[in-house]
């Protein structure tokens, strides 16, 4: 989206972003603003699209990374364990970023290369702003994303069924990291 390249402040509320920069030094700064009107359906694909790039995850194993490189559906994926279900490494963002700086040797030594290919949401920031919940009966689980309220994503361990829903403001939760 040509919109995403730019620094711009979006507001939810209004279809105009507002591009600002200070011209002159010291005491004679003065600061420009410039205003772009942007069609409501562009904002609304920027704001998706932001949501999609921060929360929007699958359980571990159920993409693949072929020899070519190419990501498809795990044909062999069974669902999650109930042990592995409830822990957060057991998720990954859909969203090929490999970022291996952030896991230590010993951990990298365990990674399977053609399933961990995608960015463990245990390492998101700030810490906690997922919560797991494991349904007693179905043992449905269910991770809401705390930075953009209204993201739920769901897994039926033992199955092959998962997937993900925003209802939303589309509001993301600058405050969070003062709330936990």
């Amino acid at each position: 989206c040509s919109m995403c390249s730019r620094k711009a402040v979006v507001s939810t509320q209004s279809t105009g972003y507002i591009d600002m920069k200070v011209v002159g030094e010291g005491e004679e700064a003065e600061e420009e603003t410039n205003t772009v009107l942007v069609k409501e359906e562009d904002r609304l694909a920027a704001v998706i699209d932001e949501i999609d790039r921060d929360v929007h995850i699958v359980p571990r194993g159920s993409y693949v990374k072929t020899a070519t490189g190419k990501i498809v559906t795990n044909r062999s994926f069974e669902g999650l364990k109930n042990l592995d279900c409830v822990k957060l490494s057991s998720y990954f963002h859909f969203k090929v970023t490999p970022s291996t700086d952030k896991i230590n040797l010993l951990a990298k030594a365990t990674l399977d290369p053609s399933i961990d290919f995608l960015e463990h949401i245990e390492h998101d920031l700030p810490k906690g702003c997922w919560s797991l919940h494991q349904e007693r009966g179905s043992g449905l689980v269910v991770l809401k994303s705390l930075l953009w309220l209204g993201y739920n994503f769901y897994h039926v361990p033992g199955t092959r069924k998962f997937g993900s829903a925003y209802f939303g403001t589309g509001e993301k939760n600058i405050d969070l990291p003062f709330m936990l």
